[in-house]
């Protein structure tokens, strides 16, 4: 289960690279997968999510 986000279950896109003459080949967009330690329950835990679920979290924890 690589390049899946821990948190917000978001993974790879696809789509198409285009060239300078409008050629289309196949690509993908990662995600900025990092390792994070979130603590839940009590408990803190190492969880590959991407960057931007981890401001999302922050921002939503800083509001309270």
């Amino acid at each position: 289960m690589a390049r899946v986000c821990a948190v917000s279950g978001r993974g790879p896109m696809s789509g198409n690279a285009r060239s300078h003459s409008l050629r289309a080949t196949r690509r993908t967009w990662n995600l900025n997968l990092q390792k994070y330690q979130i603590t839940e329950n009590g408990i803190t835990k190492t969880v590959k999510m991407s960057a931007r679920a981890y401001r999302t979290l922050m921002k939503n924890q800083a509001t309270r």
